[in-house]
């Protein structure tokens, strides 16, 4: 009896050593269906976080451009307002009246009528 017991446990033995190559493949699939779900996922919150950061650029902007006319009376550039301390360029560049997030969108300041300084304009995911 005692050989007997010892063969079927080495056959018990034999039989477990490892996982099937079914069972690796379905925990390789449940793996990569759970990382599109994440990556799909994270690019719609960069997606909406752009749309954010532009926004915020043009009511920045706008205000800017409001406490600018209020104190000078007349319709400041970009480049003016950064120069007084009302904006900062940031991670962007200023040409003219036109702010490049170099992100894919940018915030245009297009002079107004009074009693409004100026308006806003924006290109890309804005």
């Amino acid at each position: 009896m005692n050989t007997l017991q010892r063969r079927l446990a080495e056959k018990r033995a034999n039989e477990e050593a490892g996982f099937t190559l079914i069972e690796l493949l379905v925990v390789i699939v449940i793996l990569g269906i759970l990382a599109a779900v994440v990556v799909f996922s994270v690019r719609g919150i960069t997606d909406r976080g752009a749309k954010s950061a532009c926004q915020a650029t043009k009511t920045a902007i706008l205000t800017g451009a409001e406490a600018n006319y209020a104190q000078n009376a007349t319709t400041p550039t970009l480049a003016d307002l950064e120069s007084t301390g009302f904006m900062s360029a940031g991670g962007g560049t200023i040409t003219g009246n036109t702010f490049d997030s170099l992100k894919g969108w940018t915030v245009t300041l297009v002079p107004g009528v009074p009693p409004l300084p100026a308006t806003v304009t924006t290109t890309g995911t804005c």
